[in-house]
């Protein structure tokens, strides 16, 4: 793909992976211009302030909720990314129409607004916790990946621009450094003497902000539609993290939260039979896939089934990050810490 001639627009382009993928995007790949689109102008100003003041770029004020402006914003887009949605578990709990006006209305709005524009590829961000979810967040992210899968059927085999839209998501666990990552209440706890766990067996899939932009890159690359790309990451015990960020202070168990699991999964049993296995990546396929055969598709090709009763999870993964690895994982937050620049 010729990033160069295409036009890129991200969703939520002020966030924590907004500004990592941004920051990429204008270092190596210089698509033709790059539109931030976002709610707040604060934040934008800020992000311009920080230095996101490319002559590609364009800072364009809207809300998923709003259909059109975002059918004015996708106008000449080739490719966008939906990284707009509201994370923060409890306060989805406590604001669960708010939840659902932005993760699955505003997801279905950017597939309305993305058919009639006629833009090439749209993928949208997931989280492990839309598998078997247990809290709202993680519902209406599952919904909203029901959503962008199935939508690949409204488009057909044609398209507004010659090809038809293609929509695909990814879906990862817990980024390091991200809003809402237990690191910075780590970092702050620290300088009590205690840090407090919510349980003492827990595990998490974790990967950094520039793991999960390179392979949101990769995966708008291959995709075909109607994907759901899963990366092979590592997990880690939640225990492990608290002693690798506060070595010297007392750790308190204080209960599991509402809505929180003891372990996370990015492929349940009954998706494990429609995916295949790549050398660092997994591909959950649409039971349901009809607009995909006039164009081929090859992932069975490319890839190896996974084996009855297979599931994914953060406490059966065979990759585990020690405790030394997580110290030089964190250590650039650490550095925003001090600085006082985390935010």
């Amino acid at each position: 793909m010729d990033w160069s001639e295409k036009v890129v627009l991200i969703t939520g382009g002020t966030g924590s992976f907004g500004k990592k993928f941004v920051e990429i995007m204008l270092a190596e790949y210089h698509p033709a211009k790059l539109i931030i689109f976002s709610r707040d102008e604060l934040k934008q100003h800020e992000m311009r302030q920080a230095g996101y003041d490319h002559p590609s770029l364009r800072y364009f004020i809207g809300d998923v909720r709003d259909r059109e402006r975002l059918k004015r914003a996708f106008e000449g887009v080739d490719l966008v990314v939906h990284a707009a949605a509201l994370k923060q578990v409890p306060a989805c709990e406590y604001n669960p129409m708010e939840a659902i006006k932005t993760n699955i209305l505003g997801s279905s709005n950017v597939v309305d607004a993305a058919l009639d524009c006629g833009v090439e590829k749209v993928l949208a961000l997931s989280t492990d916790k839309a598998v078997n979810p247990v809290n709202l967040y993680g519902a209406t992210k599952l919904a909203a990946e029901k959503l962008i899968v199935q939508s690949n059927a409204y488009a057909g085999w044609g398209g507004k621009r010659g090809k038809p839209t293609r929509l695909s998501c990814v879906r990862y666990g817990n980024v390091v450094g991200s809003r809402g990552s237990v690191v910075p209440v780590f970092l702050k706890q620290r300088q009590n003497g205690k840090v407090t766990v919510t349980d003492e067996r827990m595990t998490r899939f974790w990967l950094t902000l520039e793991q999960g932009v390179r392979f949101v890159i990769r995966c708008i690359e291959q995709m075909r539609g109607g994907e759901v790309f899963v990366p092979k990451i590592p997990s880690m015990a939640v225990m492990d993290l608290a002693r690798a960020v506060a070595p010297e202070n007392d750790i308190e168990i204080i209960g599991i939260r509402p809505g929180e699991k003891l372990h996370e999964v990015l492929i349940s049993e009954d998706e494990a039979r429609h995916t295949v296995e790549l050398e660092d990546l997994f591909v959950v396929m649409p039971p349901e896939r009809i607009w995909a055969k006039p164009f081929g598709w090859d992932w069975e090709d490319q890839g190896k089934p996974l084996p009855d009763g297979y599931r994914y999870a953060s406490n059966n993964n065979p990759q585990w990050l020690t405790i030394e690895q997580i110290r030089e994982m964190i250590r650039p937050i650490e550095a925003e810490h001090e600085k006082g620049t985390l935010g």
